[in-house]
């Protein structure tokens, strides 16, 4: 793939998030960073404060907008045509690096072929933004050097996710901004500790610190310290087993700090899912919206109430420590699983301690090898840390890329339409967001202060749309998409372009995945939830 191999098969930052407020050009795409992700929305903001030029290109005006040098307005689902038609207009401009891409980058004559489609008036056709404001963002992006990416899920939760990763790829790759200083592709993640259940194998064609399932060498050594025979053949994506449970090919599921029933699209489907198994158990901290369908619940202990570790969104592995005992019966995550394998007769298990379990990922995973606790009582380490005497790593690529010829293989992409697109009986596009005071689904709903600052749902509109509709601010509307539908408040807002409406995922009062789409990308697997075909009428 793009030469961000190790990036895009880790989701990983390639650099830290401290460099970014020295960078002197940020480009923020499909990311609401100071909302999402507010300390590294204040690296941003310092950057700016130095002089650096920000770029934010988002559907929505969200709040980093405002400090913007160049705000672009995309439609939803457009990135890709933006990113190469910017390709397209650094290369003709002769703004590129030449030396960097013929030292470190292949396969460029066949992307210069593959950009021909990315004219400047297809690029504005498609992403409904002036030809001027194109221009001058791949200009700002290439003249201002170091050049940081930024993206979150606006970019990834896409039919065309991969596609979109591998363009902001090629981008970063013809200006040199991989493995420099304050430069890079940098991913934020939705989640703490995304990073860490990926980087320990909670994806199904892995096993920790992505080493590939079908890697016979790799198996073989998991196979000998587990004492168990592994299967070589990559299992089910998220989205894939709730679509085999709904077909009754799996008859049960062990969730673990997970709701899907607000946060998977195309929520009524999981929903049908999860009534259909034979079996249902949920380890949660909370009794939330989806252990109240369990058959069994097992209270899990919070982060504050157990001892472990967690790895952040740059890739930085750091200690978690324990402050309260668990309420009730709850347990460490750790300590149920292995419970219940014991009881069930596995070998194995019989561990003692979080540190325990640590011990054994380091000797089984390469990039993580030299990192131990007493090194992480000094701080934490960034991955790929491969000796005890390694400082970590916090820049990626500084010398090589993680292909077969240690190039960054630039890509040619067709552009190709977002899945659940409009018509004559759904004209407006749905797109998702997050709301700076909640977290994810439900888990910060039981926090009476942040329900104070945010207790309920919206969706924004725009006042021309709404004036259309005949619709005003605070009015009761319903929702209906070709999956599902919802009653929601109305709120008037320019924040939302023209023909474009807005909904967090926060509220169980306001399911909002009700309505998304599960139109998967083709390679990740991810559903479309970021374009969802709507209509709007006054309820």
């Amino acid at each position: 793939m793009a030469g961000l191999a190790t990036t895009l098969g880790s989701g990983a930052m390639t650099n830290s998030i401290a460099e970014i407020g020295d960078a002197a050009c940020i480009m923020a795409i499909g990311t609401s960073t100071t909302e999402a992700h507010p300390i590294i929305g204040y690296q941003v903001k310092k950057a700016v404060r130095q002089g650096a030029k920000l770029i934010v290109a988002n559907p929505q005006e969200v709040p980093l907008a405002r400090f913007a040098d160049l705000f672009l307005p995309l439609k939803p689902g457009s990135d890709v045509a933006l990113l190469m038609g910017m390709a397209r207009i650094i290369l003709e401009e002769g703004l590129h690096d030449q030396q960097y891409i013929e030292e470190r980058c292949e396969n460029l004559d066949q992307f210069k072929q593959s950009l021909e489609e990315y004219t400047l008036q297809f690029v504005s056709d498609i992403t409904g933004l002036p030809g001027e404001d194109i221009v001058n963002a791949a200009r700002m992006y290439a003249e201002n050097n170091p050049s940081s990416i930024l993206y979150c899920m606006g970019i990834t939760q896409h039919s065309h996710g991969t596609d979109n990763v591998i363009a902001i790829s090629n981008l970063a790759l013809i200006t040199g901004n991989l493995g420099r200083t304050s430069g890079g592709v940098n991913p934020l993640r939705g989640q703490n500790n995304v990073q860490g259940a990926c980087d320990m194998g909670s994806l199904p064609n892995v096993f920790t610190g992505y080493q590939k399932v079908t890697d016979e060498a790799a198996r073989q050594k998991f196979e000998k310290a587990w004492g168990a025979s592994l299967s070589g053949e990559p299992g089910l994506t998220h989205t894939e087993i709730f679509d085999a449970a709904h077909r009754g090919e799996i008859k049960a599921i062990y969730l673990i700090g997970e709701n899907p029933v607000l946060t998977e699209a195309n929520a009524a489907h999981s929903l049908e899912a999860m009534k259909k198994l034979e079996f249902f158990v949920v380890q949660d901290i909370f009794l939330n919206e989806t252990a109240a369908l369990a058959d069994v619940v097992l209270p899990a202990a919070s982060f504050a109430e157990k001892n472990g570790t967690a790895v952040n969104t740059e890739r930085r592995v750091q200690r978690v420590r324990k402050v309260l005992d668990p309420v009730g019966d709850a347990k460490p995550d750790w300590w149920i699983v292995s419970a219940i394998a014991n009881e069930m007769g596995a070998e194995g298990f019989a561990y003692n301690s979080a540190a325990e379990i640590f011990k054994e990922i380091t000797s089984l995973t390469p990039s993580y090898a030299g990192i131990t606790y007493e090194r992480l009582e000094e701080g934490g380490l960034q991955w790929p840390c491969p000796t005890e005497d390694h400082p970590g790593t916090p820049i990626l690529h500084t010398e090589k890329f993680n292909t077969p010829s240690g190039k960054g293989k630039l890509m040619p992409i067709k552009y190709r339409p977002s899945e659940d697109c409009c018509d004559f009986d759904f004209p407006l596009i749905l797109t998702t967001e997050r709301n700076l005071y909640q977290f994810h689904s439900t888990m910060t709903r039981y926090s009476e202060g942040l329900d104070e600052l945010s207790g309920g749902e919206h969706i924004m509109i725009n006042p021309a749309d709404a004036e259309k509709l005949g619709v005003a601010d605070g009015d009761l509307v319903e929702v209906n998409s070709r999956r599902g539908k919802l009653q929601v408040k109305a709120k008037i807002t320019r924040r939302s372009q023209e023909g474009v409406a807005s909904l967090s995922f926060h509220f169980a009062e306001c399911p909002t995945n009700l309505l998304t789409s599960a139109a998967l990308d083709p390679v990740a697997k991810t559903p479309e939830t970021k374009v969802c075909a709507i209509r709007i009428n006054k309820a």
